[in-house]
């Protein structure tokens, strides 16, 4: 079995992008392009794979640090050959395959069967046939049908510019030849770089056959250099992976209005309505339906759970059976047992909610834990940061507390025990107890309120 060496190019800066970020660092579904293209390139199984890095080396260094590559750094920007030339040293001796930090929806399938192609006698050219080929090198075939050149934009005649077939710039050849085809290429062209293009002529002055094969669809090898073009990648990869979802059977109230910045799994009839974000791993249990306009980031909703409208969910575990929202905030370490219930305007944080238990409305509930069937009143808070330090409140099954409670943790309530609305619990609380901690109600009669002076 051949070796294979991967060279992804990403030295560029992506001026057209207008920003300080690296052009190949911009996201798309939440990751950056170049990742996209690494993990292709990691389904292929490599060797080795290399990345040639430029404009904002160190951001590209620690942004793929988690990744297994070797970097190259191109310090000035002399073309595509001269950056291909900068990994050169450290090539393998079998196949090599190039591959662009921004051309980000490139499928597997497509570069398994160019690489096929490789060997001593050929190598092998990603094409496409597009209706309005402006801005794309021409693929130049002899009269026996052959690929023998690419002639770039600038460079071409008229009879060149009618060509409506295009290069990608993903080509694929043996270590050896790429090796002694780079030193030959010249800058002598319109825009004094080393096109790495030119090494399909130099293929074909030695006999070498050039094989094409085309990607399955167009937008496959749609580059990004500005804005408008990554929006419109974003869309289609949203659109592709709305289709998945619907062909596993969820129902999406409109596939146009979905984005996915991860990983989402889903059950059988799931619902998710308009405008839904889904960040990280997201595991969404048979029967759950989420509102409109949510967010939920790295979180799993259990079976037939309910999500309501604007809720954000982040790092939460719901068991299922659970009804979440409208407009609440659950953050991280939030754990919901079944039919454990989170309603409007509730933010929760680090909190264990028991079975049955609710947190109706208008309330904070953070580094806590509630037991079974709690019954916590509107405008609840528990007032777990002393400024330096956080501290748990303790809820015991079947508590009730009474709204505009505020719960001066670390505090115990017991269980089966009823705080009365308007108190501030500072001290434990025993078993079935009622604790009230209220001022003493003062009225005067015939009280006659101060007036505005003239």
């Amino acid at each position: 079995m051949h070796e294979l060496d991967i060279v992804i190019l990403a030295a560029g800066k992506g001026t057209r992008m207008r920003s300080q970020t690296p052009k190949v660092l911009h996201t798309l579904a939440g990751k950056p392009m170049v990742q996209h293209v690494l993990d292709t390139a990691v389904a292929l199984r490599p060797d080795r794979t290399h990345v040639v890095i430029g404009h904002g080396a160190a951001q590209l260094r620690e942004a793929l640090s988690e990744n297994t590559v070797q970097f190259a750094v191109q310090a000035e920007q002399k073309g595509t050959g001269h950056a291909v030339a900068q990994a050169l040293e450290h090539l393998g001796s079998g196949k090599v395959l190039i591959l662009y930090g921004d051309v980000p929806l490139l499928q597997r399938e497509s570069l398994v069967e160019l690489l096929a192609q490789v060997d001593d006698q050929h190598m092998g050219l990603l094409t496409v046939t597009l209706e309005n080929p402006t801005g794309y090198g021409r693929i130049v075939r002899n009269g026996a049908g052959d690929a023998v050149a690419i002639v770039e934009q600038k460079d071409a005649d008229n009879e060149q510019l009618a060509i409506n077939e295009c290069n990608t710039g993903i080509m694929a050849m043996t270590s050896a030849q790429l090796k002694r085809w780079l030193p030959q290429l010249s800058s002598e062209n319109a825009q004094g770089e080393y096109y790495l293009t030119d090494v399909i002529a130099m293929a074909a002055e030695e006999g070498i056959k050039v094989c094409t094969a085309q990607p399955a669809t167009a937008v496959e090898v749609e580059g990004v250099n500005n804005r408008a073009q990554m929006a419109r990648l974003e869309r289609v990869y949203q659109q592709q992976l709305a289709h998945q979802l619907m062909e596993q059977g969820v129902a999406l109230a409109d596939p146009l209005r979905i984005d996915v910045r991860g990983k989402l799994t889903c059950g059988h009839d799931v619902f998710i309505d308009i405008g839904c974000v889904f960040e990280g791993n997201v595991e969404l249990g048979e029967g759950v339906r989420i509102g409109p306009y949510c967010v939920i980031k790295n979180s799993t909703i259990g079976a037939e759970s309910v999500i309501e409208t604007h809720s954000v969910i982040d790092g939460t575990v719901a068991a299922g059976l659970n009804q979440i929202g409208p407009f609440a905030r659950l953050r991280p370490g939030t754990r919901l047992a079944v039919k454990a219930k989170v309603g409007n305007f509730v933010e929760t944080k680090n909190a264990d909610v028991g079975e049955g238990s609710k947190i109706n409305h208008l309330s904070y509930v953070g580094d806590a834990r509630l037991g079974r069937d709690v019954n916590v009143g509107a405008g609840t808070i528990t007032c777990n940061y002393d400024g330096a330090n956080k501290h748990r409140t303790d809820i015991g099954d079947n508590a009730f507390i009474g709204s505009n409670t505020a719960l001066v943790a670390p505090v115990t309530v017991g269980k089966g025990s009823t705080i009365g609305a308007g108190s501030t619990i500072a001290k434990d609380v025993t078993d079935y107890a009622l604790a009230v901690t209220r001022c003493r109600q003062l009225e005067k009669t015939d009280w006659e309120r101060p007036a505005k002076r003239k």
